[in-house]
């Protein structure tokens, strides 16, 4: 949620970093609509004393003997102002709420200003992989190795869905085991499993809803979501709790599927698996104190990159733009690994600083020690990572000139040693 504070206490800067954003909302319209609420509300305030004070003198009449009535009666008068003015307060608050809810957060002071062109490569590792031969594509190779069966798929559910097969089924199955065992070995993450499908307030806390209903899937008989991302049912994890201040940082990560309308992506990359309605993803959830959130920020980024260091794929890390941020974010760094096949790099991590901006719409604090008060935590999440394209920055980079794929090292020991897989494998 947008903090209304920040528009009472500088509307100009909270104008200046939406349009970093794009965004635009009536600012004054919000202004004054909280005026008229905080108004109303010192009129209500003052309406309660005197009610209060009106039934101490009605108590005081009675233990005096006196006739209570003319009291009785002023009360009534003070109790019928304030039954007027609680519907016109909530209004008023509700109208708030709607106009705030849709508001992004703002960017952070570091992200560069622009579109997608101005996203800022701040590090690459590895060398995009070269072959003597015409490399083909994950498509070609999944097909003529019987590891993925796009038309089955297709058949069983519609485009932009996948179907493992063999081999393939234990690839993804095999990365899925690596990536959690990287993240809660070594990087010190609890694993959680958790629902799939969530609830609108889940998804208002994370910011999915309102702003991007379109892209979700939503159950028509029941008040569930498909998750798009395991970020929304873990962050609600600790929706509506003060957690202790000796708990931070906590980290957690989870395996999910992932569901996605892609509503607004008609005609792009349609074929294969770089743009799917379902895949599975390795998440990374994150709640720290503020002061601390920008360097755990760079060990998130850290921990994803290693995943990509441990396979031996080639990757880029980009810093987005202002204007390429999600509606959540205020600074986020995407990983793109390179798939030597349609020689292009694919993003396969997002990795995200929200700050105070989730934990406002999902209620998340913590006290203790010197923090005397509940304060709202910082929360962050990355891709630790998506699966459906580093398969295929796999299928593409791990290639060999008769059409067999070597099977990482590291992913070995989960393919029951497994070294390639071949057209009989």
């Amino acid at each position: 949620m947008f903090d209304i504070k920040l528009i009472r206490d500088d509307a100009a800067a909270v104008r200046e970093g939406l349009a970093k954003k794009n965004f635009s909302v009536d600012i004054e319209a919000i202004l004054a609509n909280d005026k008229r609420m905080r108004e109303l509300m010192t009129d209500l305030d003052d309406l309660r004393s005197e009610k209060n004070a009106a039934n101490d003198e009605i108590s005081q009449a009675i233990a005096a003997k006196e006739d209570p009535k003319p009291k009785i009666a002023a009360m009534k008068v003070i109790s019928d102002k304030i039954k007027a003015l609680e519907p016109q307060v909530q209004e008023l608050q509700n109208s708030i709420k709607e106009q705030i809810i849709g508001i992004p957060n703002l960017p952070h002071a570091s992200v560069p200003v622009g579109g997608e062109d101005k996203n800022e490569v701040v590090r690459t590792w590895g060398e995009p992989v070269t072959f003597d031969f015409k490399p083909k594509t994950h498509i070609e190779l999944a097909e003529a190795l019987d590891i993925i069966d796009f038309k089955r798929a297709a058949k069983i559910s519609g485009a932009g869905f996948i179907l493992f097969k063999g081999a393939g089924a234990r690839l993804e199955r095999a990365l899925i085991n690596f990536m959690l065992d990287v993240h809660t070995r070594e990087h010190g993450y609890t694993e959680v499993f958790p629902p799939v499908l969530v609830n609108a307030d889940s998804m208002t806390g994370t910011g999915q809803l309102p702003k991007m209903a379109e892209d979700m899937y939503k159950l028509q008989d029941d008040p569930f979501y498909l998750i798009p991302t395991a970020e929304v049912p873990v962050t609600n994890i600790h929706r509506d709790e003060v957690l202790k201040t000796e708990e931070l940082p906590v980290y957690y990560t989870a395996y999910t599927s992932c569901f996605r309308r892609e509503a607004g992506s008609y005609g792009k990359d349609t074929r294969g698996m770089i743009r799917v309605h379902q895949f599975d993803k390795v998440e990374l959830v994150k709640f720290v104190e503020p002061e601390s959130s920008y360097d755990e920020l760079e060990k998130l980024v850290a921990n994803a990159e290693k995943i990509f260091q441990l396979l031996k794929l080639p990757y880029r890390v980009l810093l987005l733009a202002s204007g390429d941020l999600s509606f959540a974010a205020a600074k986020c760094f995407d990983i793109e690994a390179h798939a030597a096949g349609m020689d292009k790099y694919l993003e396969v991590s997002s990795c995200s600083n929200f700050e105070d901006f989730q934990a406002r719409r999902a209620n998340i604090r913590y006290k203790g020690g010197d923090v005397k008060k509940p304060t709202l935590v910082h929360t962050l999440n990355g891709s630790g990572v998506a699966l459906a394209r580093c398969v295929v920055a796999i299928l593409e980079n791990y290639q060999t000139a008769d059409g067999e794929v070597i099977i990482p090292e590291v992913l070995r020991p989960y393919m029951g040693g497994m070294e390639k897989i071949s057209r009989r494998g």
